[in-house]
């Protein structure tokens, strides 16, 4: 299957007279409400490249992107640089689209927390591009009115502060879950700190059947409840909001002091005039120092039906430069994935890259057992049990269910 698909080749054949060859990046990143430098990255990669010209075709995010690249693969139709995460790199990887990039000069560069995100079956398949956080957003001008002068770092604090701001009259907290997305990613964030604090290995245990969710990560479910029982949200309410769109919206509007998103959004919620502070989940016990917890998010893969393969790659080595991944990761206030790579600072998010640096951080488990579609039940079995339709050793069991499922 995979060498008859190379055989029909793909990908952008466009040349001209004096060689100079156009290839097509296709990507989800670089347009709409997240430009992330990629015109600027491009624009500098042609002027360093004179003889390649660069054709970038942004398309939206999820379930349009891969109902767009998956028939154009098939086909021999897509573009010469693509991107993708773990979950696609490793499905279009086994059916044979992507090139192995092992031998290319930033393979050895990837940080070794890093790389397992990049590989599959020991190929690296693909570039990480950025290691970003997955946190809680502050206004810090409603804590301020509230009597709370910084972030909290642990539960009880957490709690408390909540408090204070239903006290003062200004809503605690937002976690819009209409996707089934808030939910789950708090639930990880919680044991980002509860479980792997305890176990730094519980990745590998669980693989090797060793642990299990209950009662590791019981702690963690308890939390969303928690937030209801004490009337800091309703969650029946939450579940009616959009995460990705109305959640941004509310919090830029003030509408609440917390919020749970993507370090992604930090540049837009920046806009809206007040200051914020990106930080862990506070979810540990009194006096804890959260960790962090980063998801391996984009990266750049070579179609390998592009008839422009070298223009493609030289593209892709282009992006592994420092110099260059740089105004990419300064947009997403990423980490870098690269051991000599640099991580942006800002002011917005100085309590989380403070966690990263320390080394007090966890990468969501993507690339095994939280890879997409344990994500998506997870999410599912979340809203369930804090609509009240199910028990927490019902959704605990579910959870490790759909985490097993090979």
């Amino acid at each position: 299957m995979a060498m008859s698909l190379a055989a029909c080749g793909g990908g952008s054949s466009d040349s001209s007279a004096d060689g100079t060859v156009t290839i097509r990046v296709q990507a989800w990143k670089g347009g709409g409400a997240e430009p992330a430098n990629v015109a600027e990255i491009n624009k500098a990669f042609e002027k360093a490249n004179p003889k390649i010209k660069v054709d970038f075709e942004y398309i939206t995010a999820n379930d349009t992107y891969t109902q767009k690249l998956q028939p154009e693969l098939l086909g021999g139709k897509a573009g010469d640089v693509i991107m993708v995460d773990t979950d696609r790199m490793k499905k279009w990887g086994a059916s044979g689209y992507l090139a192995d990039l092992s031998g290319e000069s930033w393979a050895s560069r990837i940080a070794p927390d890093a790389k397992p995100f990049a590989q599959s079956d020991g190929k690296t398949l693909a570039m990480p591009m950025e290691l970003i956080g997955i946190g809680m957003y502050a206004n810090m001008d409603l804590l301020k009115k509230a009597g709370i002068t910084e972030v909290p770092a642990d539960w009880p604090t957490f709690l408390a502060d909540l408090a204070k701001l239903k006290k003062a009259g200004i809503d605690p907290i937002s976690l819009p879950d209409k996707g089934a997305w808030t939910g789950a990613s708090v639930f990880q964030a919680a044991g980002s700190t509860l479980v792997y604090q305890k176990n730094k290995q519980w990745d590998a245990d669980f693989l090797a059947g060793k642990t299990s969710f209950d009662p590791d990560w019981k702690e963690s479910l308890k939390q969303l409840k928690t937030l209801e029982d004490k009337g800091y949200l309703n969650w029946k309410t939450e579940l009616g909001i959009d995460e990705w769109s109305q959640g941004a919206q509310d919090f830029s509007a003030g509408k609440s002091a917390f919020w749970y998103q993507g370090a992604w959004q930090v540049s837009n919620i920046e806009k809206a005039g007040f200051p914020v502070s990106f930080a862990p989940w506070p979810g540990g016990d009194k006096g804890t120092k959260p960790n962090a917890m980063l998801f391996s998010g984009t990266m750049w893969g070579v179609n390998s039906q592009s008839k422009q393969g070298d223009a493609a790659r030289e593209y892709v080595k282009f992006w592994s430069q420092n110099e260059n991944l740089a105004k990419f990761l300064e947009a997403e206030h990423a980490a870098s994935p690269f051991t000599d790579g640099t991580t942006p600072q800002s002011t917005a998010t100085k309590v989380f890259t403070t966690a990263f640096t320390e080394g007090r951080y966890r990468i969501l488990p993507s690339n095994s057992w939280y890879a997409g579609a344990a994500e998506t039940a997870t999410g599912s079995r979340i809203q369930a049990y804090l609509l009240g339709k199910a028990s927490a050793a019902q959704t605990l069991e579910d959870i490790q269910s759909a985490a097993s499922a090979k």
